[in-house]
């Protein structure tokens, strides 16, 4: 992760030690001076609450409001709410994604229960203890607002102002030439299977092997090392096999095979060879055999700036997109994300064929590890934003149900999502199910299937071309 993401979890994790040690403090105080099995029952409680309540990691205060611009010229409108009846001024036309600014402020109940409004037949979840702006996603009930009956209820919260809704209008992308950058595999699938299950015409680009992390595979009897290479083999493959379940066949997927965790180290310096920090491999050729083209990166197979820069600079020139997809650099705060979007630009400043459009993407947050929050199926609500970000259109792709479905299992194909959670989070799970009211969808236990999962992909719309 990036720095401002490590700097965050560190606040966090001091915060959290100063708290425990306030806490013991108390609790030793009523052992010496009240009874000693105060002691262990309080313990216990505490830690029932943490888990329930507490265990999140949010990096800013509930009550902030979310800060977004919009472009000039993005149409709105005003809204009135009529016994919570969503009103609009005006004609919203055909737009495709619509955004709604409002005013929520939790009741007592939504600081230890998650808050969360519904939308006609959509619920968007919020944190606990909201209260500020948030935007609300209305894609896909134009009809119902068109004619009066889209309505909006807080469950726990409530909407005192609806100020504005923004009517966005985009060329239906699935209809151009797609070309989507994975920094790991499972980037895709997590940010854009549904778009790129329906383009027309869709490549997918994964930049890295993923193979660090690999302690489950040591189970296996395998040292770290080896462990690490079966790792980024299966997740090469994952890369180059699971999009077929969404319609795009083996000869418009590349593996690049550079390795996990080193793209930012690469980007400084262009020359300098990043091999990987656990396999011991050095050759990004090892996983490049399926690959339906040579390219440069092929000639003596060095993991370095240069040579990712020029794979890409090929694979544009080769599969000729009008519309990328890849991380957003200022909302993704995972170091490869950052990196694999810096290279694509570098890549397109360099190669003769130039794209008219990106769609950037997040499937990490520095701020808060549970957007999308709420229940998988749900609406996704547009994510905290506490600092000013390009002000780029929206579009917001809605999923129908066979869809979303389609999307769990191109995920449970992952090797990386599959297998049980660490019995810590499994634990927290159970308690959170019984006191804090929590659902995790039936497809997975990795917290991407509940992410992931919903009736809307939301992309950032930054125009390269006009």
């Amino acid at each position: 992760m990036e720095g401002r993401k490590q700097q965050l979890l560190k606040r966090h994790r001091r915060h959290k030690r100063l708290a425990l040690a306030a806490g013991l403090l108390v609790l030793l105080a009523l052992a010496i001076w009240v009874a000693w099995w105060w002691l262990p029952v309080l313990l216990v409680l505490g830690w029932v609450a943490h888990e329930a309540w507490f265990a999140d990691h949010l990096f800013y205060a509930p009550d902030q409001d979310y800060q977004y611009a919009f472009p000039d010229g993005t149409p709105t409108h005003a809204v009135q709410l009529q016994s919570g009846v969503v009103r609009v001024d005006g004609d919203v036309g055909t737009a495709d994604t619509l955004i709604l600014q409002v005013e929520i402020c939790c009741s007592w109940l939504g600081r230890w229960l998650d808050p969360h409004v519904l939308i006609g037949d959509d619920r968007q979840d919020f944190e606990r203890g909201v209260k500020g702006r948030r935007y609300l996603n209305l894609s896909g009930q134009l009809e119902a607002l068109r004619s009066g009956r889209l309505t909006l209820n807080g469950r726990r919260c409530q909407i005192r102002s609806a100020d504005v809704l923004y009517a966005i209008g985009n060329a239906d992308y699935r209809q151009q030439r797609v070309m989507v950058i994975a920094p790991h595999a499972d980037d895709a699938e997590l940010a854009a299977f549904g778009l790129y299950s329906q383009a027309a015409e869709a490549s997918i680009v994964t930049l890295t092997q993923g193979e660090i992390e690999a302690e489950s595979y040591q189970a296996l009897g395998l040292e770290q090392a080896a462990a690490a290479r079966l790792k980024g083999r299966l997740r090469s493959w994952d890369s180059l096999a699971i999009p077929l379940w969404g319609g795009v066949p083996q000869q418009r997927c590349v593996q690049l095979g550079y390795y996990c965790l080193q793209l930012a180290d690469m980007a400084s310096s262009a020359e300098r060879v990043c091999p990987s920090r656990e396999s011991g491999e050095a050759d990004i050729r090892l996983v490049r055999g399926q690959n339906p083209l040579r390219l440069p990166g092929d000639a003596d197979g060095l993991p370095t700036w240069n040579n990712l820069r020029a794979d890409l600079a090929a694979l544009l020139e080769h599969f000729r997109p009008d519309v990328v997809v890849t991380p957003h650099p200022q909302l993704d705060p995972h170091s490869d994300h950052i990196a694999a979007t810096r290279a694509l630009l570098e890549a397109i400043e360099i190669c003769s064929w130039q794209p008219q459009t990106l769609l950037l993407y997040a499937n990490h947050l520095h701020d808060n590890d549970r957007w999308p929050m709420g229940p998988a199926g749900g609406g996704v609500a547009l994510p905290p934003v506490l600092q000013a970000l390009p002000a780029d259109a929206m579009w917001s792709l809605c999923l129908s149900a066979q869809q979303q479905l389609d999307k769990a299992m191109a995920l449970s194909m992952q090797h990386d999502l599959q297998g049980r959670q660490p019995w810590k989070k499994r634990l927290r799970r159970i308690v959170q199910y019984l006191l804090a009211g929590r659902r995790w969808p039936a497809t997975g236990e990795n917290e991407f299937f509940r992410k992931a999962v919903r009736r809307h992909e939301l992309f950032w719309v930054r125009r390269l071309v006009e």
